[in-house]
C-alpha cells in the first residue's frame, strides 16, 4: 500500500513544473526522494541554486499536487541544493545534451527571429520593439526579447523589470519574465545601473553570442531584438550568428530620417538577411478637439523607406503599418506599463495589434523542417 501511494506522490510531483525553467521536477533531477508514513509525505527537493527565488512558488505547487492524493494529509518539504554535477546534468537537458551554442541558428530551429532596426536613434525602436512582443504574447505566443542595444539598452525599464535580475545556473541563466515574455538586457548583468558600457568591437560580438547561447530561453515562437541604432557591429554580428534571421526597419515619417533608415536595411541585404517591411513610428495622429490629422514629425517617411528598399532589394518591402503619434505610449514606457497593457483600445495598441497579425503569417513554408512534439 505505501509503496503505491508512494509511487502516487511521484506521479504527482511529475505534473509540477519548475517555474522558471517550465520543466517537470523529476526531469530535471530536483526530487531527491519521497517517503510516506502516517498520513505524511516527507519530500525532499534539491534546488538549481541555494537561495533560490522561486522556494516558495515550488512550495505552494507541490504541497497543492500531492495533497490531491486522498491518503495524503499533509506534506513536509525540506529543501537542499544541487551539487556541481547535478547542476551540469541540467544544464545539458536544457541545451540538448550540448554544452554550449545558439537554439536559434540550428537548422531545425522554429523560432522566428526578427531584429527591430534603425539608421539613427530616437525613433522609438525599443518602444516598437516591446509593444510588438507583448501584442504577440496577447495571442497565446511563446515570445522573448533581447535587448541587443548593449551601450542604450532601455528594455527593462520598458517592461517594468528595472532592478530584476536573472536567475543563473553556472554560466546558464534564465531570462527574466514579464507580460507573458522573456526578456534578457545588458543592463541586467552590470554591477549598478548607472554604469556605462564601454566595450569595442569584438566585445560586443562575444556580448551578444553570449547573451544569445548562455541565456535557457525554452521553445520560442518569436525572439525579437532590439538592436542598436545604424549600422555597426551588432547588426554585423546578429547576421553571422543567426543567419536565418530577418529584419524589420522602424523609421519616423519624416523624409531626413527615411533616408538614414534605409541604411540600416541595406546592411541587412548585404549580409543576406530577409527584409520583412518597414514600421513608420510617430505617425499622424487625430487632434483631440476637430478630429483632423496632426502630423507632428512630417509624412511619407515609412513609404519613401519603403520604396528605396524595394528598388534596393529587387522585390516588395512594404509599409508594414504607421503606429500614430500617442503621449500615451511613451508615459506606459516611462511607468513600465506597455500601451497595448495600459490601453488596449488606443489608436497605437490597436496599430500594434495589425501589425502581429501581418507578423503571425510565415513568408517561408515549413515544409522539410522537423517539427517538435510535446
Amino acid at each position: 500500500m505505501t509503496t503505491k501511494i508512494i509511487d502516487n506522490i511521484n506521479a504527482a510531483l511529475g505534473t509540477v513544473s519548475d517555474p522558471e525553467l517550465h520543466r517537470p521536477l523529476p526531469e530535471l533531477g530536483m526530487v531527491k526522494s519521497v517517503a510516506f508514513e502516517a498520513g505524511v509525505a516527507h519530500i525532499e527537493i534539491l534546488l538549481t541554486i541555494s537561495g533560490c527565488p522561486m522556494r516558495d512558488r515550488l512550495q505552494t505547487d507541490i504541497s497543492a499536487a500531492v495533497t490531491k492524493i486522498p491518503e495524503v494529509n499533509s506534506v513536509q518539504l525540506t529543501f537542499g541544493v544541487m551539487n556541481e554535477e547535478q547542476r551540469g546534468a541540467v544544464k545539458k537537458l536544457l541545451h540538448g545534451g550540448v554544452e554550449k551554442f545558439i537554439p536559434f541558428a540550428q537548422p531545425n530551429s522554429l523560432t522566428r527571429v526578427i531584429g527591430i532596426a534603425s539608421g539613427k536613434g530616437g525613433v522609438g525602436k525599443s518602444s516598437v520593439t516591446v509593444n510588438l512582443a507583448v501584442a504577440a504574447a496577447k495571442r497565446g505566443l511563446r515570445v522573448g526579447v533581447l535587448d541587443a542595444d548593449v551601450y542604450g539598452h532601455s528594455v527593462p525599464r520598458l517592461m517594468g523589470i528595472l532592478g530584476q535580475r536573472p536567475t543563473a545556473i553556472d554560466q546558464t541563466f534564465i531570462p527574466v519574465e514579464a507580460f507573458g515574455v522573456k526578456v534578457v538586457s545588458m543592463e541586467m548583468f552590470k554591477p549598478e545601473r548607472s554604469d556605462a558600457v564601454a566595450f569595442r568591437g569584438p566585445m560586443l560580438h562575444k556580448v551578444l553570442e553570449q547573451l544569445l547561447s548562455d541565456a535557457y530561453w525554452g521553445d520560442l515562437d518569436l525572439l525579437l531584438l532590439d538592436l542598436p541604432p545604424g549600422t555597426g557591429d551588432v547588426a554585423i554580428s546578429l547576421g553571422q550568428l543567426i543567419p536565418a534571421s530577418e529584419i524589420i526597419v522602424v523609421t519616423t515619417p519624416q523624409i531626413a530620417a527615411a533616408e538614414v533608415a534605409e541604411r540600416a536595411g541595406r546592411i541587412a541585404h548585404q549580409l543576406k538577411q530577409h527584409i520583412i517591411g518597414v514600421i513608420e513610428n510617430m505617425s499622424d495622429s487625430k487632434c483631440a478637439k476637430c478630429g483632423d490629422p496632426i502630423a507632428i514629425f512630417g509624412s511619407g517617411g515609412g513609404l519613401e523607406t519603403s520604396k528605396r528598399l524595394s528598388s534596393l532589394v529587387g522585390a516588395d518591402v512594404p509599409l508594414l503599418g504607421a503606429i500614430p503619434f500617442d503621449s500615451s505610449l511613451r508615459e506606459g514606457g516611462d511607468a513600465g506599463t506597455p500601451i497595448v497593457i495600459g490601453d488596449p483600445t488606443s489608436p497605437a495598441s490597436e496599430a500594434f495589434s495589425a501589425l502581429i497579425e501581418k507578423l503571425m503569417v510565415r513568408s517561408k513554408s515549413l515544409v522539410g523542417v522537423r517539427l517538435g512534439l510535446a
